[in-house]
């Protein structure tokens, strides 16, 4: 149940999804040379976010695990997947994205109860994204020597991905991957493994020569022994900004190609002549869209001063329509936090933030009515007023659904204020005007700049950004020069 600012209530029945189409084993190994085989080590648990049920208990590879599965992909390398002509190498990646769309539902669903995100946003995004990177990646493999990059593959691909997009991730980093003919070992973040488990079964379903693809699951020490192994060509890297640090310190006097995709903290841009309903769906959608566990979320609201007050009312209004709720239930908006560990930091900073701005004269803290579950991991849609550039809601990433506010006069301010930060991800800019637009775009500090719109991707199209946000891209032709020599 919902309640307005007028006072309006608005009863929805209960959509839930059915688990039904789901087979979540008890435990999982890891998948080394077509294979899923026991770790050599311990195992840990995965919970669903929305609920703390645990989900299953899952390996977690050591040392010996990396080097096998490393060893596993070189094979694979040299007698198969490198010496193979594009054209055979498509067949696989075509199969590989209709068997995604055939199994869908099942993905979608395992994805939404093991990482919190709501299951529309899960059935409507992620997976049709991941089946369209596939393909077009497929496109690509028998194509190189027209992208400009050259034909030849780096060997072995060690890749890390978080858990805001487990399934999306994945297919940013294998599909361009294998379409240049580079065999793969891959990391899942270790609280959202078991999307990437069932991606091994349809590589086995797709009959991928075995080591292509090798996945293996744990925390930290497992992704630092695959970025630092020897027998690593490439190491493609996207989570936090001071884990990618750290990655590019590991790597630094080495051979490895790095490409690394880091945090962010965009500004999303207001001016007056916007048209202003439509701007707060993007508003709302680019700081709101799962949960805020957005690398490029537009958790920075930079508003023109004289349509400030009307824009907060209509953003006000609109928050306060949104679901909070169960991320399998089909009206949900905002689904579980990822984990309480997050979670944790989300409310620390919300608070630092409360404590910045105050609460007098209409500025600080703001959240619709929510009545939250009583398990679980969950954060309201808050709004920050009356915040500056000083304050930490304005420059570190909070990674959760809030939105810090701020004013501009002019649009050399607002370029000022936007490009005060030390990431360079992302932005998005609302006007009417088109010379406006193609300033700002060029203006600002941002590896995308939307207008208009904001949070739309397609894998036609590169992504990455600038300064502690990260080098290299991802997306279109210019996300193969990352696997080709």
């Amino acid at each position: 149940m919902t309640t307005t600012p007028a006072g309006d209530v608005f009863a929805y029945a209960p959509a839930p999804e059915s688990r039904a189409i789901v087979d979540i084993k008890a435990s999982y190994g890891l998948f080394v040379g077509g294979e899923f085989v026991d770790g050599g080590g311990t195992s840990f648990k995965t919970i669903n976010p929305a609920t703390e049920e645990v989900l299953a208990e899952v390996a977690e590879a050591t040392d010996a695990d990396v080097d096998a599965a490393v060893k596993a992909a070189r094979k694979a390398y040299d007698k198969v997947w490198g010496p193979m002509p594009g054209r055979e190498r498509a067949k696989y990646l075509y199969r590989i994205a209709r068997i995604i769309q055939e199994r869908g539902r099942e993905l979608a669903v395992l994805e939404s109860i093991d990482n919190g995100k709501p299951i529309r946003e899960a059935r409507d995004v992620d997976v049709p994204t991941v089946a369209a990177h596939f393909f077009y990646y497929a496109g690509w493999a028998d194509k190189l020597e027209y992208a400009g990059h050259g034909t030849t593959p780096l060997g072995v691909a060690g890749q890390v991905i978080p858990w805001n997009f487990p399934l999306l991730m994945l297919a940013w980093k294998i599909a361009p991957a294998l379409a240049c003919g580079n065999t793969v070992v891959l990391k899942p973040a270790e609280t959202t493994p078991l999307t990437a488990l069932l991606f091994a079964e349809i590589c086995q379903q797709a009959d991928l020569p075995a080591g292509v693809v090798n996945i293996v699951t744990g925390a930290g020490a497992t992704g630092q022994a695959l970025v630092s192994h020897p027998g690593v060509d490439k190491v493609a890297f996207t989570g936090s900004t001071d884990v990618g640090k750290a990655i590019a310190r590991s790597v630094a006097g080495t051979d490895k190609k790095v490409t690394l995709e880091l945090g962010g903290k965009a500004a999303n841009i207001v001016f007056d002549d916007a048209p202003l309903d439509q701007a707060v769906e993007g508003i709302v959608n680019g700081i709101f869209f799962n949960q805020g566990h957005v690398c490029c979320a537009g958790s920075r609201l930079l508003v023109q001063e004289s349509v400030a007050d009307e824009l907060l009312a209509k953003l006000k209004r609109r928050m306060s329509t949104l679901r909070v709720g169960d991320p399998l239930d089909k009206n949900t908006d905002i689904g579980a936090i990822n984990s309480a560990e997050q979670l944790a930091r989300i409310r620390e900073l919300s608070d630092i933030g409360e404590a910045e701005v105050g609460t007098g004269e209409g500025a600080g803290r703001w959240s619709p009515a929510c009545d939250l579950p009583s398990t679980g991991f969950w954060f309201p849609p808050t709004l920050f007023t009356g915040v500056s550039q000083a304050h930490r809601i304005a420059r570190e990433e909070i990674f959760g659904p809030v939105l810090s506010v701020l004013t501009f006069r002019t649009p050399s301010e607002a370029v000022e204020k936007a490009n005060n930060t030390p990431y360079g991800l992302s932005a998005g800019v609302w006007t009417d005007k088109g010379s406006l637009i193609l300033h700002m775009a060029n203006a600002l500090r941002a590896g995308v700049v939307w207008a208009n719109t904001f949070n739309k991707f397609d894998p036609t199209s590169p992504f990455g950004g600038y300064k502690e946000s990260g080098y290299g891209r991802e997306g279109g032709k210019h996300g193969l020069e990352a696997y080709l020599k």
